[in-house]
């Protein structure tokens, strides 16, 4: 499963979300929304308006959520 992880600098949430996924031991990819237009449409198209976003394979949700991460593992 690609686990990517739509960020961008100086974010709190973000910077727990990427922590909480090397704890995990599970490998993700970090795209920086501030300067990614393509990805920021993408995430808005998902409806969200805050970062983190997580996608998981099918899954996404937005926010430090480490329910979500947990279940990854």
């Amino acid at each position: 499963m690609t686990i990517t992880v739509y960020s961008k600098p100086a974010c709190v949430q973000c910077t727990a979300t990427t922590r909480a996924l090397d704890r995990q031991g599970i490998h993700y990819s970090v795209i920086d929304v501030s300067t990614d237009a393509d990805a920021y449409e993408l995430v808005q198209g998902l409806g969200y308006r805050q970062v983190p976003v997580v996608v998981a394979g099918e899954q996404h949700w937005a926010g430090f959520r480490p329910d979500m991460i947990s279940a990854l593992a």
